[in-house]
């Protein structure tokens, strides 16, 4: 079967009236020519039938009708920004996986620690001295403070925690 012979649908009908419109707009056709090539695009029932409404047309055409002419697409290219990519060379590396260590602080030792001694023990104990110190000051100033050592001490035995290097406390 011929491409002008193939049935074409309502968004087939509805594109080419779309662009229809875009060529009135920029007075490539007169008002009776559009309306006469709209009420032909939606009675069109093949591609042979829309083809002749954009014969005398540049571009844009309808999509469905194939690929534009060579000389009307671009040959405007890129820069490139790195070396060329071959595309017959194997694909990189994939990085090798390097554990994080655990610390040999336990997370259930400090949680503990942070709840039954709550004036940051528990910090004291992950190598953190400076956030133990400032627990211990908040404990002693306000008294009330003593809600933050043990929310803290929970928080370490739900998530873990991270000892003075950075590294996730064992669990």
């Amino acid at each position: 079967m011929e491409s002008d012979q193939l049935r074409i649908g309502t968004a087939e009908r509805e594109e080419a009236a779309r662009l229809l419109a875009d060529h009135f707009g920029m007075g490539r056709i007169t008002p009776d020519e559009y309306e006469t090539r709209v009420t032909d695009a939606y009675a069109a029932t093949t591609l042979g039938d829309l083809r002749p409404l954009f014969q005398d047309l540049p571009q844009p055409h309808p999509g469905f009708f194939g690929p534009p002419p060579v000389y009307a697409q671009t040959t405007m290219q890129l820069p490139a920004y790195g070396p060329p990519i071959d595309p017959y060379a194997p694909p990189p590396a994939p990085m090798p996986y390097a554990p994080v260590p655990y610390s040999y602080r336990s997370k259930t030792v400090a949680g503990v620690l942070q709840i039954v001694l709550p004036f940051g023990v528990g910090r004291f104990y992950t190598g953190q001295v400076g956030l133990g110190l400032l627990q211990l000051l908040v404990v002693m100033l306000t008294g009330v403070g003593v809600i933050w050592p043990i929310i803290d001490g929970i928080t370490l035995l739900k998530d873990g925690g991270l000892d003075a290097q950075g590294r996730p406390l064992r669990p």
